[in-house]
């Protein structure tokens, strides 16, 4: 009988399979992942004190070894479900001997009940799909609150999966028009337009009845088609009708891209790449406004300045934010030919769209951001400076002085600092001002209330390939200054998240992904172009001018997430390399790429009219400025191919703001170092910290994570310096914001100007104690590194503190100084003496301050307070969040909140 039932399991042994699929709470089924058993288990061992890989491969392995056993011998139709799998892994650990790590498996798997519950409420679903369970909570919060569409109710009425899933349908409808069957670039082909046109009527009747594959095409995505349709059509590029096209769909005969869908949908889903946020929300929606930047004009004119104030509000409506140089306005005090009156100035128009701003909520959810602009000589100059110094004015307004190579040449003069102020409208001189101290001005404001920023118009015009077609010299930028842009021109913006380009090595190591990283930069690349034929403009003169240029702005996010986990200190030489060739790349395949799809749909349309076409001029300044040796991409090769076939995109690359996008990604911000690497939340049951997910892995590691660190970390104003506790070589690595000395700062941003087309979004932090005079170095130090524009923020200005940190035993442990690579690197490559002078002392009051403090510095609370003009009262104030009224940050040139996502920058 024992003999019959050994035979009968050794044939049952044969003939059973491995496990290959796993039962999901939802009763759906998927495909067995060993690897999610050995995480799983590596976090419990983490939390034990028992960080080790090999224990948890080992184990997982038991794991399936038991489970074969028990689902695949007596009963092959049996499949394990996801709790199976976790009690199987709560009984090896347990016969292991790994009590305390079978505890904090359970505490574990008890802890992402609470998660899953928690997303269930936050997204009113019953169950939870995959994508869902691939953003955290902090993340689906905030789509849920900004992103995801609701009804009349304000219920939510769809999920993370269909967002995504709108927004990938519609960015391939022009892949879909621009097929070589349906399109043609050289030909020329005339189509009935209205038959086109009078689809329109029928849009509601379309809705959910077309599809391309398995994707249905909602009413606004039909929208979308005929209005592109349209649009092609015109320029005699369309091949078949309108009505044949339908069907075509309808056949199926189009459905091969499907695939182009999954593929901008996997892309966003993924986290790798994020569009702007006006995409996210209205694509495929009913508003239609992609946009999140926008110049306007405003010439000396009564009716041009209110249609601009018009179109301002349209703007607000639709969910973007304005840029508007003032400076063509005559100044106040001048006279008025038309009626003899007198001129009230440039300022008293900013309060016109400062009021429409508070009116008006963008796409109706929250008010729009604002961008105003004076260069240096005109005559209201000095009252533009001081105009936001005062707490409550223009609150809606960000604020930049336009400055160009003659004020600059005036400053570093050592014999005549005498600077010509001119009348705009006659420009005639009006009075001759010292340029240092309109300088002075300048920066005395800035330390006192972190505006104004200044704008370069001769760094961003020195490689325009555009400036001598009709539009000229750029001379005004969006709201948050990263994107220069002609007057009624647009941009789409977007950025790829380079913490997920990463890949582990044998070794355990991480090294960077630049294949991927690659293959994600054309993919974006494409995304965005289709963005502009996609975008339903709210001003017409908007869409004319972009499509003219048909400029996008691919950036990125989390370099400072990805360094950490590469163990590359940002402000290091090895880091300033390594961002200078992860920037080169953006725009090298971005620029390569857009000469792709020109060489199937055609360049923009003023190509023919720039620099481009002679290969003369390239909006890069590395290719000009970095010696070929140096350089890792062939610039050379790229520039003949765009004198061959042309390029889609006049300008391909932008760092913009990202606060939100980064929250949604669970990566950090832009090009910015992390604020901090913990802070402090008091909410009404209790406190508890944010650490950043991947230096929390870190200390888990090192058996370091408790409370007690946490709490010294964060009352180190969230930085790891000077902690005894922390090894040297973390502290090395995981720097903070505020770590950072403000020439280090530069440098970053200047490293990545040098391969960037359009200008960078960052904030150069200073801190509490810093003097005018350090401002004044920063600006005339950005001027000689090639910054486009710069913004300053010193801690405790503007009343909101630079990170936020609610604990009351704040003790700062260590000074900050400039690395010993941006010091040689300003030595070596800054030529004018005056700007040396003004940095040299810098680095010799750093010095000074170093040897006084004996290498450690504690500063408390009051010796902050004494370092403030602000009352102790008003220093203990700060700018809350109009959404959620938690503490704002500034980051990117932005406030933001980091409680639930809001940004006064439109973009991210």
């Amino acid at each position: 009988m024992a003999k019959e039932i050994t035979e009968i399991e050794n044939s049952s042994n044969k003939n059973k399979k491995p496990i290959a699929l796993i039962k999901k709470r939802d009763r759906g089924l998927v495909d067995f992942n060993n690897s999610k058993i050995s995480n799983a288990i590596y976090k419990a061992l983490m939390a034990a004190g028992k960080a080790d890989y090999k224990l948890a491969e080992r184990l997982s392995e038991k794991v399936v070894q038991k489970m074969d056993q028990q689902f695949s011998v007596f009963d092959t139709n049996r499949i394990p479900s996801v709790e199976d799998v976790q009690d199987m892994v709560e009984s090896i650990l347990i016969e292991e001997g790994l009590s305390e790590t079978a505890k904090a498996y359970i505490l574990y798997r008890h802890e992402r009940r609470k998660i899953r519950d928690e997303k269930k409420k936050i997204l009113n679903k019953k169950d939870l799909d995959e994508v869902d369970k691939s953003f955290d909570i902090n993340s689906l919060r905030v789509l849920a609150s900004r992103y995801l569409l609701r009804d009349n109710n304000n219920e939510i009425i769809e999920d993370p999966k269909s967002l995504f899933e709108r927004v990938a349908i519609l960015v391939t409808i022009p892949e879909i028009l621009h097929d070589t069957e349906l399109y043609s670039n050289t030909d020329v082909v005339v189509q009935n337009i209205t038959e086109a046109e009078e689809y329109y009527k029928k849009i509601d009747d379309f809705h959910l009845k077309l599809k391309i594959g398995n994707h249905y095409l909602n009413n606004y995505h039909f929208e979308s088609m005929i209005r592109h349709y349209i649009h092609l059509a015109k320029s005699g590029h369309m091949k078949i009708s309108f009505k044949d096209l339908l069907r075509l769909i309808a056949e199926g005969h189009l459905s091969k891209y499907s695939d182009r869908i999954i593929e901008y949908y996997n892309l966003m889903v993924s986290k790798d790449f994020l569009p702007n946020t006006p995409t996210l929300m209205n694509a495929g929606a009913k508003l239609g406004q992609l946009s999140a930047c926008f110049v306007l004009d405003m010439k000396d004119d009564m009716s041009d300045i209110m249609k601009s104030s018009t179109d301002a509000a349209m703007i607000f409506k639709s969910g973007g934010g304005v840029g508007i140089n003032y400076s063509s306005i005559r100044p106040e005090g001048d006279i008025v030919a038309s009626t003899s009156g007198v001129a009230s100035g440039p300022i008293s128009f900013m309060r016109i769209i400062d009021t429409i701003t508070d009116v008006v909520k963008q796409g109706g959810k929250r008010r729009g951001a604002n961008m105003g602009i004076m260069e240096s000589w005109h005559p209201d100059i000095e009252k533009f400076v001081t105009a936001k110094t005062k707490p409550g004015i223009f609150e809606n307004f960000n604020v930049s002085i336009g400055i160009w190579s003659d004020f600059w040449e005036s400053v570093i003069n050592e014999n005549n600092h005498r600077y010509t102020l001119r009348n705009p409208t006659t420009h005639e001189p009006i009075k001759q001002i010292d340029s240092h101290q309109l300088l002075d001005l300048i920066t005395f404001s800035a330390w006192k209330s972190a505006e104004p920023g200044v704008i370069f118009f001769d760094n961003i015009n020195k490689y325009n390939p555009c400036i001598n077609v009709k539009a000229g010299p750029l001379r005004a930028t969006n709201p948050c200054g990263e994107q220069s842009l002609y007057p009624y021109e647009s941009c789409n913006l977007g950025s790829i998240n380079l913490a997920n380009f990463v890949k582990r090595n044998i070794d355990g190591k991480y090294e960077f992904d630049w294949q991927r990283y690659e293959q994600a930069i054309r993919l974006s690349t494409r995304f965005l172009d289709n963005v502009i034929d996609m975008n339903k403009y709210p001003v017409e003169e908007i869409e004319h001018n972009t499509q003219l240029t048909r400029r996008i702005g691919l950036g990125i996010m989390g370099i400072a997430d990805l360094l950490f986990t590469l163990e590359i200190p940002y402000n290091s030489k090895e880091g300033y390399e390594f961002m200078n060739r992860v920037a080169e790349a953006l725009s090298y395949y971005s620029m390569e790429e857009s000469v792709a799809i020109a060489k199937g749909r055609g360049p923009f349309p003023l190509f023919n009219q720039t620099d481009y076409v002679e290969g003369k001029m390239i909006p890069v300044a590395g290719y000009y400025e970095i010696p070929k040796r140096h350089q890792s991409y062939d610039w050379d090769s790229l520039v003949e191919k765009i004198k061959k076939y042309g390029i889609r995109n006049s300008w391909t690359t932008t760092i913009a703001p990202t606060g939100t996008l980064s929250m949604i990604a669970d990566t950090s911000n832009g090009v910015e170092p992390v604020f901090a690497l913990v802070f402090e939340k008091r909410v009404t049951v209790g406190r508890f910290f944010y650490t950043n997910r991947i230096f929390e892995n870190v200390l888990k590691e090192n058996g370091l994570y408790n409370d007690e660190i946490l709490t010294k970390i964060a009352n180190n104003y969230g930085s790891v310096r000077g902690l005894s506790e922390i090894p040297e070589k973390l502290q090395q690595i995981f720097v903070t914001a505020i770590d950072v000395h403000w020439t280090d700062h530069l440098l970053a941003q200047a490293v990545w100007q040098k391969w960037i087309s359009n200008a960078i979004a960052k904030t150069i932090n200073m801190p509490s104690d810093v003097t005018v005079e350090d401002i004044k170095a920063a600006y005339l130090l950005s001027h000689e590194l090639g910054l486009k524009g710069v913004t300053v923020y010193r801690d405790g200005s503007r009343h909101e503190q630079v990170l936020h940190i609610t604990g009351t035993d704040k003790e700062k442990k260590f000074i900050v100084k400039p690395s010993a690579y941006v010091t040689d690197y300003i030595q070596s490559n800054i030529k004018e003496d005056y700007v040396m002078k003004q940095v040299e002392k810098v680095f010799r009051d750093t010095e000074v301050m170093e040897v006084a403090a004996d290498n450690t510095i504690n500063i408390s609370q009051s010796k902050l307070k004494m370092n403030m003009t602000a009352s102790p009262n008003e220093y203990n104030e700060y700018e809350a969040c109009p959404s959620c009224n938690a503490r704002l940050i500034i980051t990117e040139g932005c406030n933001m909140c980091i409680e639930c996502g809001f940004s006064s920058c439109m973009s991210g």
